[in-house]
């Protein structure tokens, strides 16, 4: 009987992904936020990519928005250019931060000494050279 129902699932799925075949193109472009001060309502560190190299992704409270949005992205200055990268968990020697790395110069600017302490803060940002909200550290 299971496999009767998984059989009828996977047909009803595959005919609903072909009615997308007749699908036009519409006259409607996305909406993106723009940039402003967000709330972070909670920072974690996740694993990216086949290298599963840390990254800090905040989930943020937008003022034109219902639901959090993840940034994980900063724009800050570093030999007088604006640079954006990602908030990548660089660790030292000691198991610490890696200074002036693009985290540890957004923690600076939050006044935060840990990722955690980012949590409750209210931050600029700004759009980044993809469109996408990052975080504005200078």
């Amino acid at each position: 009987m299971s496999d009767i129902y998984t059989t009828y699932k996977e047909v009803q799925t595959k005919m609903e992904t072909q009615k997308d075949l007749e699908i036009g193109i519409g006259t409607k472009e996305a909406t993106t936020l723009q940039p402003a001060k967000v709330t972070i309502k909670t920072a974690t560190v996740e694993e990216v990519g086949d290298k599963k190299a840390q990254k800090v992704v905040c989930a943020v409270k937008h003022p034109d928005k219902d639901e959090t949005i993840n940034i994980s992205s900063v724009e800050y200055r570093k030999e007088n250019a604006i640079k954006n990268t990602g908030t990548w968990l660089n660790k030292d020697e000691d198991g610490l931060i890696r200074k002036n790395s693009a985290l540890a110069i957004f923690l600076e600017k939050t006044d935060s000494k840990s990722i955690k302490e980012l949590e409750g803060k209210e931050v600029e940002t700004e759009t980044d050279p993809h469109g996408y909200l990052c975080f504005k550290a200078y």
